[in-house]
């Protein structure tokens, strides 16, 4: 019988992808497409990438899959003719990494009841019933026009360290919470033309049908992302109108789009736009830490935290006992500035 799931710590896997030199490249995809057996789906998806060595994060609904993930290059040819065997995934965009790097450690294919968690619960709502798409040649056009609006559908943290000129980005944690945020805030441009964009497309595609559902008509969003913008921008010799690096959830944290460093390390203040998450796992909150600060703090957010990692791994995990792990996510102008 065909692995379907890890067995391994996830320790280990992860120091195996860091020794391993095999040459990968990172690619994301997604489909909104009704899946009548997601179980079925995804254990016939998970043993035929196994066998691959595929590695990365996956999600199944019923209405669709979000993919991103690390093919060995020597493997992506049949990977591409293996995945394109599926009659709703075949000839499906693929976007392939801007910067490359060892982006995942181990294969997760797991099941949600979205591929995209949106809290929406009208059963009047159609996602199929989409804004337009815009190549990065069209949306540079529209970006110059007075009567468009831009909006980043991506989290603060994604675009603390990079975004469109001009763009709204609004300061949410979830894209679920962003849908009516953004709502709200163009509730007096239904005139004008929206643009909408996020890393890969998925977002900000469903994010379009949504707002037309709300009686906004003049709605588009940018064909493949800013990933793909940003290939396709550079491939014709485009200005990116892009500042700063990408943000990506996978182990890089980071793509380069443009040199400008558009955000700043939460610690000390200069410019600087990568995110770690700090050491102590008992914390464990996203944050921005420049190299100086790294080397300061050993990786972490503050002294407090600094200290707890000195201890025994016993002690540690006594402490985070009494105190359980929370989703800790750095929210913007909030995070206490440490003394230097």
């Amino acid at each position: 019988m065909s692995k379907l799931h890890n067995t391994e710590d996830k320790r280990v896997l992860r120091q195996r992808m860091l020794a391993d030199s095999t040459p990968r490249t990172t690619v994301s995809f997604y489909k909104y497409h009704q899946i009548e057996d997601p179980q079925g789906f995804r254990d016939g998806l998970f043993a035929r990438w196994n066998e691959l060595n595929v590695l990365g994060r996956t999600y199944i609904a019923s209405e669709g899959i979000n993919a991103q993930i690390s093919v060995p290059t020597e493997n992506f040819e049949t990977f591409v003719e293996d995945l394109f065997t599926i009659d709703f995934l075949n000839g499906i965009r693929l976007n392939t990494a801007v910067d490359e790097g060892k982006s995942f450690y181990a294969l997760k294919v797991k099941l949600r009841n979205k591929i995209v968690a949106d809290g929406i619960e009208d059963p009047n709502f159609d996602p199929s019933n989409t804004g337009k798409y815009l190549t990065a040649d069209e949306w540079n056009q529209q970006l110059a026009d007075p009567n468009t609006v831009v909006v980043d559908m991506r989290n603060h943290y994604e675009s603390e360290v990079g975004h469109f000129e001009g763009a709204i980005c609004p300061d949410v944690d979830t894209f679920r919470e962003e849908l009516q945020v953004v709502e709200d805030i163009l509730q007096n441009d239904k005139d004008k033309k929206v643009l909408m964009y996020c890393t890969g497309g998925i977002r900000c595609e469903k994010a379009s049908a949504y707002m037309k559902h709300k009686g906004f008509e003049n709605v588009y969003h940018l064909e493949g992302g800013i990933i793909k913008y940003a290939r396709d921008a550079k491939a014709n010799n485009l200005d990116i109108k892009f500042k700063g690096v990408n943000f990506v959830f996978d182990e890089r944290l980071a793509e380069r789009i443009s040199d400008e460093v558009i955000a700043a390390c939460h610690q000390c203040g200069e410019p600087f736009d990568h995110h770690t998450n700090c050491l102590n796992l008992g914390c464990h909150i996203l944050f921005i830490q420049c190299n100086t600060c790294k080397e300061k703090y050993e990786n972490c957010c503050s002294e407090e935290c600094q200290n707890i990692t000195h201890l025994s791994e016993e002690e540690q995990k006594e402490l985070r006992k009494k105190t359980p792990v929370v989703r800790n996510v750095y929210k913007k102008g909030r995070m206490p500035k440490l003394t230097k």
